[in-house]
């Protein structure tokens, strides 16, 4: 892109390939687009591929809406064996005969795990104590108590059934790790398991988006499919704003709008153009929470 044009603002889907990690995926695609203030929401191991969300520009102040977003999974996972990183990239540290699986003790194994529960992250993770990864005091051997998170299992469906394998899909809420479940899944089998293959399918509110790879973006030479930024907010009400209520919320006020819901609101300007969030407070105020500059600047042109 130009580097003394405007910079660009959106959301890009990308299909994050194999042996790549999610902080590398988004270098190549700021080389790509000329380097603009960009970054990613929910990352993925180097082992997965599939669905990296990355927000562009200003579409960086919603990235806090996308990693709220369920999020679904394709994932194969092998029995019998488990690993230190508990996929496919580290040593296995265990070992356990597999039973002869049916679909009735499958399908006991995966109700289990469906639904609300408390789950451990692992110590292969990003999660930071003092600073530091986790995955960093895990490769020095040490291991530190990691306090349980909260998560939800909508979906968890049996696709294929080998000796010593599942494939399987999973629809799940933020913070879930893939991993845990396979090893909990190889548990309630009566033996143990670790990830071999691990897809994202899809980050709501993009189920039915299509996904580009990094070879189709080198193609496009600059011109970015980007999705408009306010797709990540779309499940808040829109208020349209007249031109004295747009001037006084750029320049940060409250503005009295009667009747507007209450909580997150996406804000419009009279042509439709997106100004970013507020808060529909109580009395019909509307206080500005994340405004996108250069919208605001192009209202006064």
């Amino acid at each position: 892109m130009n580097p003394e044009g405007p910079e660009p603002c959106g959301i890009l889907l990308l299909d994050k390939p194999l042996h790549l990690s999610s902080n590398a995926a988004l270098q190549r695609v700021r080389r790509l687009l000329g380097r603009p203030k960009a970054g990613h929401t929910g990352s993925l191991d180097p082992l997965a591929t599939g669905m990296l969300p990355i927000c562009i520009g200003e579409a960086t102040k919603l990235a806090g809406a996308l990693l709220e977003g369920a999020k679904g999974y394709t994932f194969e996972m092998r029995l019998g064996e488990r690993t230190d990183t508990g996929d496919a990239e580290g040593a296995i540290v265990e070992r356990a005969a597999v039973p002869r699986l049916d679909a009735a003790r499958i399908e006991a194994a995966l109700a289990a795990q469906r639904g609300q529960q408390a789950q451990v992250p692992p110590m292969y993770s990003a999660l930071k104590r003092q600073g530091q990864p986790l995955y960093r005091l895990a490769r020095a051997g040490l291991e530190v108590e990691r306090a349980p998170r909260q998560i939800e299992i909508h979906e968890l469906v049996l696709l294929e059934c080998g000796a010593d394998s599942l494939r399987l899909r999973l629809r799940c809420s933020k913070g879930t790790y893939v991993r845990v479940l396979a090893e909990q899944l190889g548990a309630s089998l009566g033996t143990c398991a670790h990830l071999t293959a691990l897809r994202r399918d899809f980050v709501e509110p993009f189920r039915e988006a299509p996904m580009h790879t990094l070879e189709q973006l080198e193609a496009l030479a600059g011109a970015p499919p980007l999705l408009p930024a306010d797709v990540a907010v779309a499940h808040l009400p829109a208020l349209g704003l007249s031109a004295a209520q747009t001037r006084a919320i750029g320049h940060g006020q409250p503005i009295s709008a009667p009747g507007a819901p209450l909580g997150g609101l996406r804000l419009y300007d009279a042509s439709g153009r997106f100004l970013g969030l507020g808060n529909g407070l109580d009395g019909g105020i509307v206080r500005p929470s994340r405004l996108f500059a250069a919208a605001i600047a192009q209202t006064r042109n």
